[in-house]
């Protein structure tokens, strides 16, 4: 007779306002099926507003943290994105280490683990030039009013000088890291024309069309205005100081700076095969920010066998980084209709490896409004549930 763990037991009591929790047995592992964590909207710290595709909430990371470490444990994600375990991390009193093979996502995350002030923010947007932009590509006019646009340029102009006279700074830092996030999106607080969804820029053509079918024209936007309102917003919450993260760019299956036996937990989620482009979704952001979108090896896989060599590699370092009695929560989500299971996969990709499968749990949810965004019906395609595969280094 399969018995659960004492500490799988006790994450199976942890459902969300005390629904019990269901257990079956894949595989010779217990799947914990229930909501252990809130699907409501903005229910975390307001540090953690900022887009990103196909980003897990706060609350994900927090679960396992809270269970799993104690203040001052490191805690690491090899596929770190806009950064939610690290930030999460750090607000729970934990050291941070992430890496992305995007240089973007060091951008997003860096200046939100040591909070500059608000008044801080506020006299460097007065100290920038702001009519002193040089004329941008004409294609991005299917986005911004040339007035607009000619802002982006001197602010992109102030931080390449910043940067060559060695002046940039952390309040630099996170100006660009709101603008990044400002770029496009759905309302007067975004520097573009409407646009959806808000957390990736549609191609030119593609924003043509939306201009065309709503008759609409990109209006003037006051940049500074937008990056003062957008940073109170995210410092509303209260500061955040994080000693000495450590935020690594390049391949997740090579983080030589992470000391061996370091990592008391890691808390991830991979690119889901050849479901989300996340080149394609992010060719804005990295215009702007100076980096070769096209350049970024980013991994796309079509294959099942391929995926899960490619996540093998990165549990094999994994294997080396966490150390014993540590944990990884390795999450998927629900693809092509729940037809692939991913958490098979990588229940595939940990054998051999000196890794303990404890058990998958099934965060069962209803779809939130950011679904709509995306024209998919709640519950019926996309992501319905977090899947995350938990293992103990042996």
């Amino acid at each position: 007779m399969d018995v659960l763990s004492e500490q799988v037991a006790a994450l199976a009591r942890a459902g969300h306002e005390g629904q019990p929790t269901q257990v079956e047995w894949r595989e010779g592992v217990p799947f914990l099926v229930n909501a252990f964590w809130t699907a409501r909207q903005r229910q975390g710290h307001r540090l953690h507003e900022v887009s990103y595709r196909a980003c897990f909430k706060p609350q994900l990371p927090a679960f396992f943290i809270e269970r799993l470490t104690q203040p001052g444990d490191l805690v690491h994600d090899p596929f770190m994105g806009r950064g939610t375990t690290a930030i999460q991390s750090a607000l729970m009193g934990r050291r941070v280490a992430g890496n992305d093979i995007n240089p973007l996502s060091a951008l997003l995350v860096r200046p939100r683990l040591n909070t500059p002030e608000q008044a801080s923010v506020v006299a460097r947007l007065a100290e920038i030039d702001w009519e002193g932009g040089e004329a941008g590509p004409v294609e991005l006019l299917s986005f911004y009013h040339p007035e607009t646009l000619a802002r982006l340029m001197a602010l992109r102009a102030w931080f390449v000088r910043r940067e060559a006279e060695g002046q940039f700074d952390a309040v630099d830092d996170w100006i660009r890291m709101v603008a990044l996030n400002r770029l496009t999106g759905h309302s007067s607080g975004f520097f573009s024309v409407y646009t959806l969804p808000p957390n990736q820029a549609v191609s030119v053509k593609s924003q043509d069309r939306i201009n065309e079918r709503r008759g609409q024209v990109p209006p003037i936007r006051d940049v500074a205005a937008i990056i003062a309102r957008k940073s109170r917003a995210l410092l509303a919450d209260g500061p955040l100081t994080s000693p000495g993260p450590l935020l690594l760019t390049g391949d997740s299956a090579a983080t030589p700076a992470l000391a061996d036996g370091s990592v008391q937990l890691v808390v991830t989620s991979p690119p889901f095969l050849d479901i989300v482009q996340y080149a394609q979704d992010n060719w804005l952001r990295c215009w702007f920010a100076g980096i070769d979108a096209q350049a970024v090896p980013i991994s796309m896989h079509r294959k099942a066998a391929d995926w899960v060599a490619f996540v093998r590699r990165t549990l094999g370092e994994l294997a080396r980084v966490v150390r014993t009695g540590g944990h990884v929560a390795f999450e998927v989500g629900e693809v092509r209709g729940g037809s692939l299971p991913l958490e098979i996969l990588v229940l595939e990709a940990f054998q051999d490896l000196p890794f303990c499968v404890d058990c998958v749990l099934l965060n069962v949810q209803d779809f939130s409004k950011t679904a709509n965004c995306w024209g998919v019906g709640n519950n019926s395609l996309g992501v319905n549930s977090n899947r995350i595969v938990l293992a103990r280094r042996l």
